[in-house]
């Protein structure tokens, strides 16, 4: 049980309505109960106030106070919403196991306070630090580094030389470290090339569900501090991605892009090999992007463009077909005003 007094305490938010009023779980703004807390993010929930039927709301600075209703005014009302959530439902504490059926390289270093579960495969020259949570049927090649306070979910596979920063999540039956695309032509057959490179993310990280990201071919494919990939996301051989940026599922970044800090990638974009995408640059959803984007350039459409142009295009694109049928129209009396026009003496 935590008083909206407490919360306001712990999230560092003003109080409006009775700082005596209790709650003891948390739910969404429509399924919420007496008991519960949640949040509202924007002026779209403002008029439903007095909908909910929950006990306390986290509201921006900026909502209308309600008579009746226990407000929480905070800056950042999500995240002191999932802060409390945190506080309310702790994840289980860790405890060091390994499980019989583990296969562990003699010369393995392990962390203390590490779980390492059932049917995971750890190859020599491995160092697992303090606290890592290594999820069943895992598979880590030779040499690889994973540093304190991470946690490997079922299925992944880390190729060998792979290295994980600390407090970096991987979600499950994503790939890290495959061979990259990479071929050369010889005669009708395509030769491949030996990738000899490795993948290096840095500390906290989320890397989603399904992903790929290729090792280097010769030298690292690197993603930097804070880097967050949704699922089904495909890095090539040789990227680098800067720290805290954030792509969307289904993106496919082809070999030696590099991406800046702070960018944003949207669902679905596809970014050529071999460009710079600047710092603070958000690429749209859908986006086919095949040259330099410059840092806080707004881009979107295939081939893209700056983002107000494309909703201009994207507005016309359904009109081509009646204006086609106009412009076919003009021309057919055009050309029979000019025959006209020749035919008189």
């Amino acid at each position: 049980m935590l008083t909206a007094e407490q919360i306001a305490a712990m999230v560092n938010a003003r109080t409006h309505g009775d700082p005596g009023k209790t709650i003891s779980g948390v739910s969404s703004f429509d399924d919420a109960g007496p008991k519960d807390l949640t949040f509202a993010v924007d002026h779209s929930f403002f008029s439903r106030l007095n909908e909910t039927k929950a006990g306390i709301i986290l509201v921006p600075n900026e909502a209308p106070a309600v008579s009746g209703i226990t407000l929480l005014y905070s800056d950042n009302p999500k995240l002191a919403f999932f802060k409390i959530v945190a506080h309310l439902m702790p994840a289980e504490p860790l405890k060091e196991f390994i499980h019989p059926s583990a296969v562990i390289a003699d010369d393995c270093i392990i962390g203390d306070g590490t779980c390492i579960e059932a049917h995971v495969s750890i190859g020599q020259g491995c160092t697992i630090g303090n606290h890592v949570h290594i999820m069943a049927n895992t598979v880590i090649g030779k040499q690889c580094r994973i540093d304190d306070a991470c946690r490997i979910s079922p299925n992944v596979t880390l190729a060998d030389k792979t290295r994980i920063g600390r407090q970096s999540i991987i979600h499950p039956n994503s790939v890290i470290g495959s061979d990259g695309f990479g071929f050369v032509q010889e005669g009708h057959a395509h030769a491949k090339l030996l990738h000899t490179g490795c993948v290096h993310i840095g500390d906290c990280c989320e890397i989603g569900a399904c992903n790929t990201i290729d090792r280097g071919t010769l030298g690292i494919t690197r993603i930097g501090n804070g880097v967050k990939t949704d699922n089904q996301v495909h890095i090539a051989h040789n990227v680098k991605i800067g720290d805290n940026t954030l792509i969307v599922a289904q993106v496919g970044i082809a070999g030696s892009t590099t991406i800046g800090r702070d960018v944003i990638i949207a669902g679905k974009a596809g970014i050529s090999g071999h460009l710079n995408i600047g710092d603070g640059a958000i690429i749209g959803p859908y986006a086919g992007v095949a040259a330099d984007v410059p840092p806080g350039n707004v881009v979107s459409g295939i081939p893209h463009m700056p983002h107000k142009i494309w909703l201009k295009v994207s507005r016309i694109i359904p009109r081509l077909p009646s204006l086609r049928t106009r412009l076919l129209s003009i021309e057919k009396r055009v050309k029979k005003l000019e025959s006209s026009s020749t035919e008189q003496p």
